[in-house]
């Protein structure tokens, strides 16, 4: 049942290792272009080094747009978006603890505490950010984001550059994002966020649940028609 236990098992350590560097960075930096380049960079080394085990997805969104693109099985997708969800959360903890080991997070940025984004204008932007205006922001980057790596890794010949690419792609995404809702386009770093980080951060994570579900959702499709793929029968990890 789990003859693929190493690339869940990478997914999860990936999905760790980002919460760990760049939600770490967002959180003790306080930056936005640090915690965007945080962001790109990790996410470049990662794939590089869990890539050819698992895909380096290490966000539900992205493994879901490869689900409907028949790139990963129906148990795969499960097993993954679970890897990653412990993942976050283990990576979560370690940075919840990191905090309070450094004597916990100063008043002034209370609101930005454990790297949690929020949709009415708590997350230190200033922007009163409502419910609808949060998911579509959530939806539009996270299209965008997915969209870019399907593109990115359908062509052979710029696979060996698409982890870069993509992650280049991140920090544009996060640019754009941080002063909107804090930018998430990955609901496991955001539920691994919210769950130490309060009572707001908690009541408002769903947003950065289902935009990001939704986002993904519409890249897979969208790319059919952009990129005139035909339908291919589903791939376990192994065919990847």
């Amino acid at each position: 049942m789990l003859q693929n236990w190493r690339s869940y098992l990478a997914e999860l350590l990936g999905t760790m290792f980002l919460m760990i560097l760049a939600v770490g960075t967002a959180i003790f930096s306080q930056d936005f272009v640090a915690t965007g380049l945080a962001f790109g960079l990790a996410l470049i080394a990662i794939i590089y080094v869990i890539g050819p085990i698992s895909g380096g997805h290490v966000n539900p969104a992205v493994s879901l747009a490869f689900l409907l693109k028949r790139k990963l099985s129906l148990k795969d997708f499960g097993f993954y978006v679970v890897a990653q969800f412990i993942g976050a959360a283990l990576g979560g903890l370690m940075l919840f603890g990191l905090i309070h080991m450094a004597g916990g997070v100063p008043a002034s940025i209370d609101m930005g505490y454990m790297g949690s984004q929020f949709y009415s204008g708590l997350g230190g932007s200033g922007y009163a950010w409502g419910i609808i205006a949060g998911l579509l922001v959530e939806i539009v980057l996270t299209f965008v984001f997915v969209l870019a790596i399907i593109a990115f890794v359908r062509k052979e010949e710029l696979k060996k550059f698409a982890p870069i690419l993509i992650g280049l792609v991140l920090v544009l995404v996060h640019f754009v994002g941080m002063n909107l809702t804090g930018t998430s386009v990955n609901p496991a770093r955001s539920f691994g966020s919210a769950i130490f980080g309060g009572t707001t951060a908690l009541q408002q994570v769903w947003v950065f649940l289902v935009g990001p579900m939704i986002g993904g959702a519409l890249a897979a499709l969208a790319s059919m028609f952009i990129f005139c793929e035909k339908k291919e029968a589903p791939a376990t990890v192994e065919q990847k």
